[in-house]
């Protein structure tokens, strides 16, 4: 980034209100609580990184309510998302000002965005990436009812290299680690797309089992090989690398379900898989 980029504070509008989640605001607040009461208890350690998932709500907001729910997040959030609509850079900050969901405008942390900027070259203050995308948006509903008062940096990754990705995690978790105050990494990512129920939870629980171990390298290598096609993997994989470089030690799945168990079709579901990493 060079020295005399500066850059405008800036609103995010809502691309996906309406459509993924509704756009009543009291209806949506309903419809967060109650796929936030079926979470179990938090374990009460802080949670390093959380990966929920991003689909209509009605098939994937169980499985993010269950999970974001357990988790115990900081009022600081790095969100990492995948980049579907291939506009803007490869490691796309969104660096100041606001998003807004129906009822409430989410305040973009820019201090650390700006040194996140600033110590991972790999990453770029672009908002391109973002304006079209949905998968971060779709969250910030459960976060907002969860920590009322959260701060963001939004971020899209489509870098497909492992050694930039590897240099950008290790850039990012010193930023991290030294922030004076506490941040929680969020992944959103779904997991197989329209394949038959078994053989996306077969796909799926091969991915699975190399997030459970903190293996980001051992993901990214699996979903290529077995072309699972779980569009977050991307920054599933910079998550796992900056957690594990924050010094995570464990990994639980929080729940698993695919959108055959809500629409009846088992011949083409989506899957949907939350997990919390913690030390």
């Amino acid at each position: 980034m060079p020295a005399s980029a500066t850059f405008a504070p800036s609103l995010r509008q809502p691309v996906a209100a309406g459509r993924f989640y509704p756009a009543d605001p009291a209806v949506l607040a309903r419809e967060t609580a109650a796929y936030l009461a079926k979470a179990a208890q938090s374990s009460g350690k802080p949670t390093i990184l959380a990966m929920a998932p991003h689909a209509g709500a009605v098939y994937s907001g169980p499985v993010a309510g269950q999970t974001l729910g357990a988790a115990n997040l900081a009022d600081t959030l790095l969100l990492l998302g995948p980049n579907h609509t291939g506009r803007g850079e490869r490691l796309a900050v969104w660096p100041d000002g606001t998003w807004r969901i129906p009822g409430r405008d989410v305040p973009v942390e820019a201090a650390l965005a700006k040194a996140l900027l600033a110590a991972a070259p790999g990453l770029s203050p672009d908002r391109a990436a973002h304006l079209g995308e949905h998968s971060l948006e779709v969250l910030l509903p459960f976060l907002t009812a969860l920590r009322p008062g959260c701060r963001i940096v939004p971020a899209a990754v489509g870098e497909p290299r492992p050694d930039v990705l590897a240099r950008t995690a290790e850039a990012m978790a010193g930023v991290l680690a030294s922030w004076p105050e506490p941040v929680s990494i969020i992944v959103s990512s779904d997991m197989s797309h329209y394949l038959p129920e078994a053989a996306a939870q077969k796909r799926d629980s091969m991915a699975l089992a190399r997030v459970l171990a903190l293996d980001p390298e051992g993901l990214l290598a699996v979903v290529r090989r077995e072309d699972i096609s779980m569009c977050g993997v991307l920054p599933m994989t910079l998550g796992l690398m900056i957690a594990r470089g924050l010094g995570a030690t464990s990994a639980r799945l929080t729940a698993y379900a695919t959108a055959g168990e809500v629409s009846g079709d088992f011949d083409q579901v989506v899957g949907y898989a939350g997990v919390i990493v913690e030390k």
